[in-house]
Formats: structure tokens, C-alpha cells, sequence
């Protein structure tokens, strides 16, 4: 997997474009704010069922990526597992890069 996505990451937390923090991410979800989610690959059965769920209902774009520790690292915190991008600009380059990566 590409990890030039993690770089937009770090970029969209450094201009405040994104929201960190279960509770949080669910209400940018329901709230339509979130444009896109990323949830690390070894995120929890409970936390990824109820993140999976609530972008399914609310049709967020959602994209399982790397683990807990590589997403972490890109926005200098320690233990997330999952990052809703607030901005579309920012989502929609993440999402072409994840899927760049997937097709090459």
C-alpha cells in the first residue's frame, strides 16, 4: 500500500480538516461533516462495527488502511484507529491515492 496518503493525513490534521476520536468521528458522521473515514486494519470488532455501520447509514466513504500504529505515527498521536477527513479536497486526494495503490 502506498503510503503517500499518510503524508495528506498529517497535512489535513495540521489545518484542523479532520476529527480524531470515536465519539467525535460518529457525530461528524451523523452530522454529514465527515467526507471520508479511514479505519486501521486492526481496529476492534465493536469499534469497527459501529464506524462501518454508521458510514453505511449516513453513506460516508469509508476505507479500512493501515494498522492502529501507522495511522498514529502520521498525525503524531499515539493509539488512534480511525481519522474522518472533514475537507472533500483532502478526501478526494486521499481516496485517489488509496485507490492508485490498489490498482498499481
Amino acid at each position: 500500500m502506498s503510503k503517500g496518503y499518510l503524508n495528506l493525513i498529517g497535512l489535513a490534521y495540521r489545518a484542523k480538516k479532520c476529527t480524531l476520536g470515536e465519539e467525535s468521528i460518529i457525530r461528524d458522521i451523523q452530522k454529514r461533516k465527515a467526507k471520508l473515514v479511514l479505519l486501521a486494519s486492526d481496529t476492534g470488532p465493536q469499534t469497527r462495527k459501529k464506524i462501518v455501520d454508521k458510514c453505511s447509514y449516513y453513506q460516508i466513504p469509508l476505507r479500512i488502511v493501515d494498522d492502529r500504529d501507522t495511522i498514529s505515527q502520521a498525525i503524531g498521536k499515539t493509539g488512534r484507529v480511525a481519522v474522518a477527513i472533514l475537507d472533500t479536497g483532502f478526501a478526494t486526494k486521499i481516496t485517489s491515492l488509496l485507490d492508485e495503490s490498489i490498482r498499481g
